[in-house]
Protein backbone atom coordinates (compact mmCIF):
# COMPACT_ATOMS: atom_id res chain seq x y z
CA UNK A 1 0.00 0.00 0.00
CA UNK A 2 1.25 3.48 -0.91
CA UNK A 3 2.39 5.57 2.02
CA UNK A 4 0.06 8.45 3.05
CA UNK A 5 0.38 12.02 1.76
CA UNK A 6 1.88 13.42 4.97
CA UNK A 7 4.77 10.96 4.68
CA UNK A 8 5.41 11.26 0.95
CA UNK A 9 5.40 15.07 1.01
CA UNK A 10 8.30 14.95 3.46
CA UNK A 11 10.33 12.59 1.27
CA UNK A 12 13.48 14.33 -0.04
CA UNK A 13 13.43 13.78 -3.82
CA UNK A 14 16.36 16.09 -4.58
CA UNK A 15 18.92 13.23 -4.74
CA UNK A 16 16.76 11.71 -7.51
CA UNK A 17 16.32 14.89 -9.57
CA UNK A 18 17.74 15.93 -12.92
CA UNK A 19 18.39 19.57 -13.78
CA UNK A 20 17.35 21.89 -16.59
CA UNK A 21 18.58 25.36 -17.48
CA UNK A 22 16.30 28.33 -16.81
CA UNK A 23 16.54 32.10 -16.23
CA UNK A 24 16.02 33.77 -12.88
CA UNK A 25 14.23 37.13 -12.46
CA UNK A 26 17.50 38.92 -13.30
CA UNK A 27 18.06 36.97 -16.51
CA UNK A 28 20.86 34.85 -15.05
CA UNK A 29 21.07 31.21 -16.14
CA UNK A 30 20.30 28.83 -13.28
CA UNK A 31 19.90 25.07 -12.87
CA UNK A 32 16.37 24.04 -11.86
CA UNK A 33 15.76 20.57 -10.38
CA UNK A 34 12.97 18.38 -11.73
CA UNK A 35 11.81 14.83 -11.14
CA UNK A 36 11.57 12.84 -14.37
CA UNK A 37 8.57 10.58 -14.89
CA UNK A 38 10.50 7.29 -14.71
CA UNK A 39 12.09 8.17 -11.37
CA UNK A 40 8.70 9.37 -10.12
CA UNK A 41 7.19 5.98 -10.97
CA UNK A 42 10.11 4.16 -9.34
CA UNK A 43 9.79 6.15 -6.11
CA UNK A 44 6.07 5.43 -5.94
CA UNK A 45 6.80 1.69 -6.17
CA UNK A 46 9.56 1.99 -3.56
CA UNK A 47 7.07 3.64 -1.23
CA UNK A 48 4.37 1.02 -1.44
CA UNK A 49 2.54 1.35 -4.78
CA UNK A 50 1.97 -1.90 -6.68
CA UNK A 51 0.55 -0.47 -9.91
CA UNK A 52 1.61 2.86 -11.45
CA UNK A 53 1.04 4.10 -15.01
CA UNK A 54 -0.39 6.98 -17.03
CA UNK A 55 -2.02 7.25 -20.43
CA UNK A 56 -2.95 10.27 -22.58
CA UNK A 57 -6.53 11.48 -22.64
CA UNK A 58 -7.96 11.88 -26.12
CA UNK A 59 -9.79 15.00 -27.34
CA UNK A 60 -13.01 14.86 -29.36
CA UNK A 61 -11.01 15.14 -32.58
CA UNK A 62 -9.08 11.95 -31.77
CA UNK A 63 -5.85 13.77 -30.81
CA UNK A 64 -4.07 13.77 -27.46
CA UNK A 65 -3.43 17.49 -28.00
CA UNK A 66 -6.06 19.82 -26.57
CA UNK A 67 -6.26 23.40 -27.85
CA UNK A 68 -8.34 26.57 -27.62
CA UNK A 69 -11.02 27.40 -30.19
CA UNK A 70 -9.13 30.49 -31.34
CA UNK A 71 -5.60 31.19 -32.54
CA UNK A 72 -3.38 33.69 -30.74
CA UNK A 73 -0.73 35.65 -32.66
CA UNK A 74 2.27 37.42 -31.12
CA UNK A 75 3.89 40.63 -32.36
CA UNK A 76 6.20 38.62 -34.64
CA UNK A 77 3.35 36.84 -36.38
CA UNK A 78 3.91 33.50 -34.63
CA UNK A 79 0.68 31.71 -33.73
CA UNK A 80 -0.44 29.24 -31.10
CA UNK A 81 -3.72 27.82 -29.86
CA UNK A 82 -2.89 27.50 -26.15
CA UNK A 83 -1.99 23.83 -26.42
CA UNK A 84 -2.50 21.52 -23.45
CA UNK A 85 -2.39 17.83 -22.66
CA UNK A 86 -4.28 15.67 -20.18
CA UNK A 87 -3.24 12.32 -18.76
CA UNK A 88 -5.12 9.70 -16.79
CA UNK A 89 -3.01 8.46 -13.90
CA UNK A 90 -3.51 5.16 -12.12
CA UNK A 91 -1.86 4.34 -8.79
CA UNK A 92 -3.27 1.08 -7.46
CA UNK A 93 -7.02 1.72 -6.89
CA UNK A 94 -6.66 5.50 -7.38
CA UNK A 95 -7.38 6.94 -10.86
CA UNK A 96 -7.40 10.65 -11.67
CA UNK A 97 -6.60 13.11 -14.46
CA UNK A 98 -4.00 15.88 -14.66
CA UNK A 99 -3.61 18.66 -17.19
CA UNK A 100 -0.51 20.57 -18.30
CA UNK A 101 0.24 23.26 -20.94
CA UNK A 102 2.84 22.87 -23.68
CA UNK A 103 5.58 25.28 -22.65
CA UNK A 104 8.96 26.34 -24.01
CA UNK A 105 10.59 27.23 -20.71
CA UNK A 106 8.33 29.99 -19.38
CA UNK A 107 6.93 30.73 -22.87
CA UNK A 108 4.02 29.03 -24.66
CA UNK A 109 4.85 26.66 -27.51
CA UNK A 110 4.03 28.27 -30.86
CA UNK A 111 2.82 26.54 -34.04
CA UNK A 112 6.25 26.80 -35.61
CA UNK A 113 7.91 24.95 -32.73
CA UNK A 114 5.30 22.30 -31.94
CA UNK A 115 6.88 18.83 -31.92
CA UNK A 116 6.02 15.33 -30.71
CA UNK A 117 8.85 15.60 -28.19
CA UNK A 118 7.28 18.68 -26.61
CA UNK A 119 3.95 16.90 -26.54
CA UNK A 120 5.54 13.96 -24.72
CA UNK A 121 7.40 16.27 -22.33
CA UNK A 122 4.13 17.96 -21.38
CA UNK A 123 2.45 14.60 -20.80
CA UNK A 124 5.22 13.43 -18.50
CA UNK A 125 5.16 16.75 -16.64
CA UNK A 126 1.41 16.36 -16.21
CA UNK A 127 2.03 12.91 -14.72
CA UNK A 128 4.67 14.13 -12.26
CA UNK A 129 2.65 17.17 -11.22
CA UNK A 130 -0.53 15.12 -10.85
CA UNK A 131 1.33 12.64 -8.64
CA UNK A 132 2.68 15.51 -6.51
CA UNK A 133 -0.78 17.01 -6.02
CA UNK A 134 -2.52 13.73 -5.17
CA UNK A 135 0.16 11.85 -3.25
CA UNK A 136 2.59 14.53 -2.00
CA UNK A 137 5.60 12.93 -3.72
CA UNK A 138 7.82 15.76 -5.01
CA UNK A 139 5.29 18.42 -4.08
CA UNK A 140 7.91 20.77 -2.62
CA UNK A 141 9.59 21.01 -6.02
CA UNK A 142 6.40 22.49 -7.42
CA UNK A 143 6.14 25.02 -4.60
CA UNK A 144 9.56 26.39 -5.65
CA UNK A 145 8.62 26.38 -9.34
CA UNK A 146 5.35 28.21 -8.77
CA UNK A 147 7.17 30.85 -6.73
CA UNK A 148 9.66 31.34 -9.55
CA UNK A 149 6.90 31.46 -12.16
CA UNK A 150 5.05 34.16 -10.27
CA UNK A 151 8.10 36.40 -10.62
CA UNK A 152 8.18 35.81 -14.37
CA UNK A 153 4.56 36.77 -15.03
CA UNK A 154 3.98 39.58 -17.50
CA UNK A 155 4.16 42.97 -15.83
CA UNK A 156 0.95 44.87 -15.18
CA UNK A 157 1.18 47.89 -17.51
CA UNK A 158 -1.36 49.77 -15.41
CA UNK A 159 1.29 50.17 -12.71
CA UNK A 160 3.80 51.82 -15.05
CA UNK A 161 4.32 55.56 -14.79
CA UNK A 162 5.63 57.53 -17.73
CA UNK A 163 6.99 60.18 -15.38
CA UNK A 164 9.36 57.60 -13.90
CA UNK A 165 10.90 57.33 -17.36
CA UNK A 166 10.98 61.12 -17.58
CA UNK A 167 12.85 61.23 -14.29
CA UNK A 168 15.47 58.74 -15.55
CA UNK A 169 15.98 60.75 -18.72
CA UNK A 170 16.35 63.98 -16.78
CA UNK A 171 18.85 62.37 -14.43
CA UNK A 172 20.98 61.19 -17.35
CA UNK A 173 20.79 64.64 -18.92
CA UNK A 174 21.78 66.25 -15.62
CA UNK A 175 24.82 63.98 -15.34
CA UNK A 176 26.08 65.31 -18.68
CA UNK A 177 25.50 68.91 -17.58
CA UNK A 178 27.50 68.21 -14.40
CA UNK A 179 30.31 67.00 -16.63
CA UNK A 180 30.29 70.57 -17.97
CA UNK A 181 28.84 69.65 -21.34
CA UNK A 182 26.75 72.43 -22.88
CA UNK A 183 23.24 71.85 -24.23
CA UNK A 184 24.67 72.40 -27.69
CA UNK A 185 27.34 69.74 -27.18
CA UNK A 186 24.79 67.25 -25.89
CA UNK A 187 22.52 67.88 -28.87
CA UNK A 188 25.46 67.45 -31.24
CA UNK A 189 26.38 64.10 -29.66
CA UNK A 190 22.76 63.02 -30.05
CA UNK A 191 22.83 64.18 -33.67
CA UNK A 192 19.93 66.53 -32.97
CA UNK A 193 19.30 70.23 -32.72
CA UNK A 194 18.81 71.83 -29.31
CA UNK A 195 15.13 72.39 -30.13
CA UNK A 196 14.69 68.70 -30.93
CA UNK A 197 16.17 67.73 -27.56
CA UNK A 198 13.86 70.14 -25.75
CA UNK A 199 10.90 68.73 -27.69
CA UNK A 200 11.58 65.21 -26.37
CA UNK A 201 11.28 66.47 -22.81
CA UNK A 202 7.80 67.83 -23.57
CA UNK A 203 6.60 64.49 -24.97
CA UNK A 204 6.10 62.99 -21.53
CA UNK A 205 3.41 65.52 -20.63
CA UNK A 206 1.81 65.14 -24.06
CA UNK A 207 1.63 61.35 -23.79
CA UNK A 208 0.18 61.61 -20.28
CA UNK A 209 -2.56 63.95 -21.50
CA UNK A 210 -3.21 61.69 -24.51
CA UNK A 211 -3.66 58.61 -22.29
CA UNK A 212 -6.07 60.45 -20.00
CA UNK A 213 -8.18 61.52 -22.99
CA UNK A 214 -8.27 57.94 -24.27
CA UNK A 215 -9.46 56.66 -20.90
CA UNK A 216 -12.16 59.36 -20.76
CA UNK A 217 -13.71 58.31 -24.10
Amino acid sequence: MLKPYNELVELDVMPHCDFREAKDDKGKTIQVPYLNWAMCKRLLHENGAQKVYFEPCIASNGSSLFMADRVFTDNKGNTNSCYEVRVRITIDDLTFEAQFPLMNGSNPVKDNSLTQQRLWNAQTRAFVKGVAMMTGLGFNLWITEEQNNSKEQEEDLSTHNIFAIQKRVQEEYTKLIKKRMTTGEIAQRLEMTEDEVKYFFTLFDQIDRFEKKLIAI
